[in-house]
């Protein structure tokens, strides 16, 4: 229900002339993807930041961090200092606390600034906001400084697209009045990336983090090793990157991440509430491995190095010992790089390896990566296999119809929903697409959209889903645009199955959302598909460049 109308007595100043002729904000409060959960709008409350506008913040360093990055997403725009300050408790205006139902004791946003307050007591779990727009200011307001940061995506989004401006523009920096409350639905909600088929720079990997983030997405799944090479750095056994990291699919250089290139990756999403997912994928794509240390092989024999594209060849010996130790110096070495909790092993396609060899070398690698003390993740092949404690099982079938895996849930296991027909963003668009595949199917933004993670595979209760995620496989993906326009705008629709109720759920209304999005991507230089069932924007904005940038004196 919106909010009770405001009622205007001695207590509340007048508005000025100019404030009550100005024209409505260009957004709707529910102009916003993902969907969120709760939606009062009030055209009454509409806010335009002011040059002079400071963002005050509890002391909290997490808290401070939150605003700091919402000041820089909204200088190189406005042109504003928005210097970060530290918030002041001060009782709100009672008319604004009675229409607002808050208590008159309440943290206020200082007048014609934003304020970012953490509340345990607000009810909103571990990643929940609530967003206040008023005439008077804007108050976000989250139970952790993961909520607030999402609540700042939604607060940018709500900006004119303009903001995504490298440089300042001429603008109205005009904000719809009216709260949001907001919810996920799924704790994970996630998208994955192949850098092992063609090796991505680490500034590209920044960028992906980017997209991620503003979408309210919390977990990205980097596929570090497969056939074609090996990326990530690991001291015990070196020639994994200097011999298995040096080719890709056709023939390209490849490459490696160092401990410290991994480590400002982790540190870089970790800013941005992400949460790394590392995946060794074994026993099966494992050809760059096996080039580097013929011993893992089940011959002992080392195989020439692959550029192709095939799957289901290679695969490291699962009744050698050496094996063994190698998936725990690896594992164990990777794990202590990262301090999320899921240890990602793969296991699929491991057509070589049958049976009761693959069940029982599964539950060994699954013992390890327990001692390690982290949560084991894999592709739902491993369902056959004994179940340890918290296991995750990542769905990526076609047919929903999978009693295998819904054994395992049965048995303990949790799933995450990455259909290959609806989430695999390798896929093409349409038949003419340029770049992907099409063994899943075509998933245009529509079949990205219309299914249901909470009852998708037969037999699975809502409950067991942990959430989503996007993989994004890159045998024919060599650069960042690739990466984007596949992604872009198919990753917000899978980011809104994972955040929004499915209540929400709506493709007209949904599409239209996400039209929207376009002329901030465009803005801000990103590549994106103008898939043909969006109605996107005819002419995206373009605004009028400043003559001068205003110097920026915040601190951080």
């Amino acid at each position: 229900m919106p909010s009770p109308a405001r009622e205007v007595d001695a207590a509340t100043p007048p508005r000025a002339a100019g404030e009550l002729l100005a024209p409505p904000a260009p957004h709707r409060l529910t102009d916003v993807v993902p969907a969120p959960a709760q939606v009062q709008p009030d055209p009454t409350g509409d806010w335009v930041l002011p040059a002079e506008a400071v963002i005050a913040a509890n002391a909290d360093p997490a808290v401070l961090a939150v605003a700091a990055q919402l000041a820089e997403l909204l200088r190189p725009a406005t042109g504003y200092p928005l210097p970060v300050v530290h918030a002041a408790s001060r009782p709100l205006p009672v008319a604004d606390a009675a229409s607002r139902s808050l208590p008159v004791t309440d943290t206020a946003a200082p007048v014609g600034g934003i304020a970012l307050l953490l509340d345990e007591a607000a009810g909103l779990g571990a990643e929940g906001y609530r967003l206040d727009v008023t005439r008077d200011g804007v108050r976000l307001t989250a139970g952790t400084a993961t909520g607030l940061f999402h609540g700042v995506q939604t607060l940018r989004q709500l900006l004119p697209p303009a903001i995504e401006s490298p440089t300042p523009v001429t603008a109205r920096w005009a904000l719809p009045g009216g709260t949001i409350t907001d919810t996920p639905r799924f704790p994970y909600r996630g998208a994955m990336l192949d850098v092992a088929r063609h090796f991505f720079a680490v500034e590209d990997i920044l960028r992906v983090v980017d997209h991620l983030a503003r979408y309210k997405l919390n977990h990205l799944h980097l596929h570090l090793t497969d056939d074609q090479g090996w990326r990530i750095a690991v001291d015990s056994w070196p020639r994994l990157t200097a011999v298995g990291g040096a080719t890709e699919v056709g023939g390209g250089p490849g490459g490696h991440y160092t401990k410290a290139d991994y480590q400002r990756i982790v540190s870089y999403a970790a800013a941005r509430h992400i949460t790394i997912v590392p995946e060794i994928d074994l026993p099966g794509h494992t050809n760059s491995a096996l080039v580097a240390y013929p011993e893992l092989a089940p011959d002992k024999i080392a195989p020439p190095p692959y550029t192709g594209t095939e799957v289901g060849f290679s695969y490291v010996d699962p009744a050698d010992e050496r094996t063994y130790d190698f998936i725990a110096d690896v594992l164990g070495e990777v794990a202590a790089l990262t301090p999320g909790p899921l240890l990602h092993i793969g296991g699929d396609e491991a057509f070589k390896v049958k049976g009761e060899v693959y069940t029982g070398f599964v539950e060994r690698v699954q013992r390890i990566v327990a001692d390690l003390g982290k949560t084991v993740v894999g592709w739902h092949q491993l369902a056959p296999a004994g179940h340890v404690d918290g296991r995750v099982l990542q769905w990526w079938g076609t047919n929903a119809d999978d009693p295998t895996t819904a054994d395992a849930v049965r048995r303990g296991a949790r799933l995450i929903l990455s259909p290959g027909n609806h989430a695999y963003l390798d896929m093409k668009y349409a038949p003419d697409t340029p770049i992907g595949h099409d063994w899943a199917g075509l998933i245009d933004v529509r079949k990205a959209y219309d299914w249901d993670p909470g009852t998708h595979v037969s037999d699975v209760p809502t409950m067991a889903v942990l959430g989503v995620e996007a993989p994004l496989w890159t045998e024919s993906v060599t650069s960042l645009a690739d990466i984007e326009f596949l992604l872009l705008p198919r990753l917000p629709a899978i980011a809104e199955l994972g955040w929004s109720p499915r209540a929400t759920h709506d493709w007209a209304d949904f599409r239209d959302r996400l039209a929207g999005q376009g002329p901030r991507w465009a803005t801000a230089g990103i590549t994106f598909h103008r898939a043909p069932e969006v109605p996107w924007p005819n002419t995206p904005t373009i605004p009028t460049q400043r003559d001068t940038t205003q110097t920026d004196t915040a601190t951080a």
